[in-house]
């Protein structure tokens, strides 16, 4: 479903098919997945997407995303020498900074299309096309130069599904770049675990990864990807590691995470209220260095 339908750029293709505000309209739709009970042991599987675009926390999150990784993605496609004319697809675009940095990139000879399960947080009025889309279930909206996700393959059950999708939308010679973080490769929220706080707020991360498992997310995903890249007959793979340590951001971030997972954490059993708080509480007094789980950014190319 288009949002907003009209292309503003050469050579569209009619194939069907994260943010500077603090809230999203109201009555914004969900995102992945259908209602089913509390991801719970011993309840049926439960593939609702956990950091739900409809909340005003999302929001949140994709300003400190972008301030934390919008160097590094932009970093990659400077190597790649995405530049004018190009065509790019942004996957699970959540905000707006990326394809923003996309469209003015390519110019007024290119074209960025922004999708999302959600777009809420997109702009429709803005210099890129966005459009609803569901990257483990619709077919690829079109042909590209450059596909790019980030922090998006993690979360869909079906992920073997959405990188095929995304391969098929390559042009010959196009760029697949995937980043998807590895929380199995460094799991803790404090690497310096010098205290009790430092010990609570570890104890929150293991209960976060626990329901992002429940819910689907692979947290081993990300060191997979260059593996993954080439099985997908991709060439010329490469990958880097990447991760800040600190830092008001990472703080901002722990947050809004908190504050929307809070209800499921608790729901699930994995934690209580007074925890929760006292958490919060600290990360809001400073008294935390965080860090959060590398991203690993893997491209390849499609062959000629």
């Amino acid at each position: 479903m288009a949002v907003n339908s009209s292309p503003r750029a050469r050579g569209f293709d009619p194939e069907p098919g994260p943010a500077s505000t603090a809230s999203p309209p109201a009555g914004a739709a969900g995102s992945p997945g259908g209602a089913s009970s509390p991801g719970v042991l011993g309840s049926a599987p439960d593939h609702r997407y956990l950091l739900d675009n409809a909340q005003a926390e999302a929001g949140e999150r994709f300003v400190a995303l972008a301030e934390l990784f919008d160097g590094v993605t932009r970093g990659h496609f400077d190597r790649l020498g995405v530049g004018p004319g190009w065509r790019c697809w942004e996957v699970g675009a959540g905000g707006r900074s990326i394809p923003e940095a996309l469209a003015a990139a390519v110019g007024p000879t290119g074209y960025v299309l922004a999708t999302d399960i959600n777009p809420v947080w997109l702009d429709p009025h803005g210099i890129y096309e966005v459009r609803r889309h569901d990257i483990g279930a619709d077919p690829p909206p079109g042909t590209f130069d450059l596909v790019h996700a980030r922090l998006v393959l993690v979360h869909v059950p079906d992920r073997a599904r959405a990188l095929a999708t995304m391969v098929a939308a390559l042009r010959p010679g196009g760029w697949l770049v995937v980043e998807d973080a590895d929380t199995e490769l460094q799991p803790l929220v404090c690497l310096d675990e010098s205290g009790p706080a430092q010990r609570r707020a570890n104890r929150l991360r293991r209960a976060f990864r626990e329901l992002m498992t429940r819910r689907g997310a692979d947290l081993r995903y990300g060191r997979t990807l260059p593996r993954t890249l080439r099985e997908a007959g991709l060439v010329d793979v490469a990958a880097a590691g990447s991760f800040p340590v600190g830092g008001a951001v990472c703080d901002r971030l722990e947050i809004a995470t908190m504050r929307q997972v809070r209800a499921e954490l608790v729901a699930a059993r994995l934690t209580d209220e007074a925890e929760i708080d006292a958490h919060v509480a600290a990360v809001g007094a400073g008294e935390l260095d965080l860090t959060l789980a590398p991203i690993i950014s893997a491209w390849g190319r499609r062959p000629d």
